[in-house]
């Protein structure tokens, strides 16, 4: 189902039956919109390379890495300039089917033909022999709507699938961690040199499309490229500006971030039904800042038998699996629920 699609099949339902938990909100940026720091007013000079080092002492990453730092108006911006390169030295693409439907979107419209491995209920690498051609494989992490970061054993699994041929790197999309450093799976796919970091300040920050850094591996062989292609297409004047404004002034919005979200996520499990709360697995509804929680459960029987309105699966993508997502992100779930005003 469309993401559109299901928006119309909420709102009819909400209208419908009043008693329906809400727990099918997606719009991050609507919920939290107190928290999202002001634009600044002001005109000065802001440089790149000096947004890149920051960026990088924030994350706690050695500061030596500025030159690999490539910064960029978020991660959909990123991905596409990084997508133009791969299509240019013909890889293989591997995207996760059941994570995020803008990523195929953005392979797309850049030449290529991207294929896809599940995420849910847990991640299934592809088994594919390698080719002649480079193979990339892009993640996240944590991933949405699974909810988590990898484990261990997964991120074991992740560098096995890179060691089968040197040809093979990794896309990590870490825009869901609001973290500081970044976990501990995501610095040990790094420390390989194998993998290109995106982050933005589109999650923690609540400013989509406005600034983010692309973290070239030392391994990656297009570097030179790529690099080139990021510093022709820069973010705006205002884009720096509000970027060095987030990384100083509200470095501390994120972690605000995250005890609101651990505050709706404790609302949300306050409602569910106990067979609801328990088919949702302890990792997702102990994660810092998330509001993903997938249920072994579909979405019509939720909505039927227990008065809970989920997202389908299909909502994020092609899946096999029958359970749905819920959110935590209703006004409901907010510091004044909805129901008291």
């Amino acid at each position: 189902m469309r993401f559109d699609v299901f928006q119309d099949f909420r709102q009819r339902q909400l209208r419908a039956s009043s008693p329906l938990l809400d727990a099918a909100e997606t719009n991050v940026y609507r919920a939290l919109a107190p928290l999202r720091p002001e634009s600044p007013t002001d005109t000065g000079k802001v440089h790149r390379c000096d947004l890149a080092r920051a960026w990088l002492r924030r994350f706690e990453l050695p500061e030596e890495w500025s030159r690999h730092a490539m910064v960029c108006r978020g991660v959909r911006h990123g991905l596409g300039v990084v997508f133009h390169r791969l299509r240019a030295v013909r890889a293989r693409l591997w995207l996760p089917g059941d994570v995020y439907p803008v990523y195929f979107e953005l392979a797309r419209a850049a030449g290529l033909a991207p294929e896809s491995y599940p995420t849910l209920p847990a991640p299934v690498l592809p088994e594919s022999p390698a080719d002649d051609r480079p193979e990339y494989l892009l993640l996240a992490n944590p991933s949405k709507p699974l909810g988590r970061y990898l484990s261990d054993a997964e991120c074991a699994a992740v560098i096995s699938w890179l060691q089968v041929s040197p040809r093979r790197r990794l896309l990590i999309d870490s825009v869901y961690d609001l973290g500081v450093p970044f976990a501990a799976g995501t610095r040990r796919l790094l420390d390989t040199g194998r993998a290109v970091l995106l982050h933005s300040v589109t999650k923690g920050w609540l400013w989509p499309r406005t600034f983010g850094v692309v973290l070239l591996g030392s391994a990656h062989a297009e570097s030179a490229e790529a690099a080139e292609a990021f510093r022709a297409d820069p973010p705006t004047p205002a884009q720096l500006r509000l970027a060095d404004r987030l990384l100083t002034e509200h470095s501390d919005v994120p972690r605000l971030v995250v005890d609101e979200l651990a505050a709706r996520a404790e609302r949300l499990f306050e409602r569910l039904p106990d067979e609801v709360l328990g088919a949702i697995p302890p990792a997702s509804r102990t994660c810092p800042g998330n509001y993903f929680f997938p249920v072994d459960m579909p979405a019509e029987t939720l909505r039927r038998e227990y008065g809970v309105l989920a997202v389908p699966v299909g909502v994020f993508g092609e899946s096999a699996w029958s359970g749905s997502v819920l959110t935590s992100l209703a006004d409901t779930f907010g510091p004044t629920p909805a129901g008291t005003r």
